[in-house]
């Protein structure tokens, strides 16, 4: 069977070779479509590739009668209509692994430039001065580089700096000992590689997390004289709280090569001679331009020929009766895995999933997806979707264990997901309430029943007459209102928990207020 191919944006011509070399294609390269012209023409093609030029809408996609897959050239799918992809049934692909490479070298690069002051010796050179003495730079031989975010660019860097004959301290949130052993470099939490380096480079998506990860607080745990890289994303780094630890000495030197906002014109930071910049270059090579296209035309490729893509985005179509019984449990499952998560500071080495009920008896496979997805995605962003889950987690070194049983513990259906880690197990269980909808009724051993929405508040404490009283009298004192509250102990006098539904997010102050209270053991703030 031969399939027709439209390439609709510029593509590097070495990159279109996967396409080229196979015999079950007919390729059409036509790139100065307009929005119009591409509807009248979709439905002639089984797969549409892109970068970002091209706008894939609604009003395209409900005119592709034969669309199975559109395939991205890049990162980001802005310009594609995903929910209407998916509700068609088309596949969307993408390219997340071809600028890895550049993205790393380009880090190294950063990092010597600022090591030896590169930048601001060659602009001396331009006005005709010649001090030596001036850029006098430091080895990165023995120095200590700290990596936050070990993932695929963070590990290309720790692997170059090795080279470089640095010692590498990183922190990742599903980073192990054991793994991190294996790599040859050392492991540590946030705090330690602060702590510990030289130099510190950022390789974490930009998360609710993340942001501003790099802030005062953080520069004062530092080094003096630490030099910090940023090539990941605009905003992990708190760009007031570095001009000000870069002008108080703290910090040596920064290079940043992207910003909170873009185009990164007239900034204070860029007046410091300490600080270097590039104009948002990590993927900005030839190669990698090549590698995306490669990428995701091997996956049009794979797709098309019946095999499987490797880079996925969006949930592959699902019988419609089958969706529609699985499809009120999706939301269930993300909340929990999400609300897990924040359980646990640990590296999730094992999830179990357990389906009671009527939950035993229908396809579960979408759920775990969902389930999953939640749990990953305090951590991953947005890049981790319904389809990649299992996959990252696989990658992630995590097992993923299904269970299904009839009973269901007074529930007519019951979700519970439980994680384990090297030192604790720790779990959730849902249901789906007639005209109430979603809800936990238990965390880990203690029964509950809130709605897992909005802002929560998980407190472990000491089973003692008066506790509650102070705690909701310390909120209502920072006017924090109380909108639900479920309370449930282990025995009389015994460990206890409170999960609180309050109108807004607690500050780190008002946290630390409630740890002043003898009974309280342990608070955790989750946003759902």
């Amino acid at each position: 069977m031969t399939f027709n191919i439209l390439i609709a944006d510029p593509l590097s011509e070495d990159g279109i070779h996967p396409l080229r070399d196979s015999d079950q294609v007919n390729i059409t390269v036509k790139t100065d479509f307009t929005e119009e012209e591409l509807t009248e023409r979709i439905s002639e093609y089984d797969a549409l590739i892109v970068r970002s030029q091209t706008k894939v809408t609604r009003n395209i996609i409900q005119h592709a009668d034969n669309l199975k897959i559109v395939g991205r050239a890049g990162v980001g799918v802005d310009n594609i209509d995903l929910d209407a992809a998916t509700e068609h049934g088309i596949i969307i692909v993408n390219a997340p692994n071809g600028n890895t490479n550049s993205a790393a070298e380009h880090t190294m690069a950063m990092l010597m430039s600022l090591s030896r002051n590169i930048p601001q010796a060659y602009l001396s050179l331009k006005n005709n001065e010649w001090n030596r003495k001036k850029y006098v730079g430091v080895e990165l031989k023995n120095k200590t580089l700290g990596i936050i975010g070990l993932g695929r660019i963070g590990t290309e860097v720790a692997s170059r700096a090795k080279g470089q004959r640095m010692d590498i301290i990183a922190y990742d949130p599903f980073l192990t000992e054991e793994k991190a052993e294996q790599l040859g470099i050392r492991f540590g939490s946030v705090e330690d590689v602060l702590r510990a380096a030289d130099f510190i480079t950022v390789h974490t998506p930009l998360l609710k997390e993340t942001k501003h990860m790099l802030n005062a607080e953080a520069f004062d745990q530092m080094k003096q004289g630490v030099q910090i890289i940023n090539c990941a994303r605009g905003g992990i780094i708190d760009e007031d709280a570095m001009y000000r630890a870069i002008q108080s000495g703290k910090v040596a030197g920064a290079a940043m090569d992207v910003f909170e906002e873009e185009p990164f014109l007239d900034n204070k930071l860029l007046e410091l001679p300490e600080v270097i910049a590039t104009p948002h270059l990590g993927a900005s090579t030839v190669e990698a331009q090549e590698n995306v296209a490669i990428d995701v035309c091997q996956d049009v490729i794979r797709f098309l020929t019946g095999d499987s893509v490797r880079n996925p985005v969006n949930l592959p179509a699902v019988p419609q009766e089958i969706m529609s019984k699985i499809e009120p449990y999706f939301n269930l499952a993300e909340k929990l895995g999400n609300f897990l998560t924040h359980l646990t500071d640990e590296v999730i080495e094992e999830i179990n999933i357990y389906y009671s009920g009527d939950l035993s008896e229908i396809e579960a496979a979408p759920i775990t997806r969902n389930t999953v997805k939640g749990l990953l995605q305090r951590h991953l962003g947005d890049h981790i979707n319904d389809v990649n889950a299992l996959f990252l987690a696989e990658q992630k070194g995590i097992s993923i264990n299904e269970n299904k049983t009839s009973r269901a513990r007074g529930f007519t259906n019951l979700l519970t997901v439980e994680v384990k880690t090297k030192s604790a197990t720790r779990s959730v269980a849902g249901t789906l309430l007639n005209g109430l909808g979603a809800r936990i009724v238990k965390v880990d051993h203690y029964s509950v029943d809130f709605t897992p929405a909005g802002h929560l508040v998980v407190i472990h404490h000491q089973d003692q007459p008066g506790v509650i009283g102070k705690m909701g009298s310390l909120l209502a004192d920072n006017q924090v209102n109380i909108a639900t509250m479920q309370v449930d102990r282990s025995d009389i006098g015994g460990d206890a928990i409170m999960m609180l539904t309050v109108d807004r997010h607690p500050e780190k102050e008002i946290l630390d207020q409630l740890y002043e209270l003898d009974e309280i053991k342990d608070v955790t703030p989750i946003d759902l």
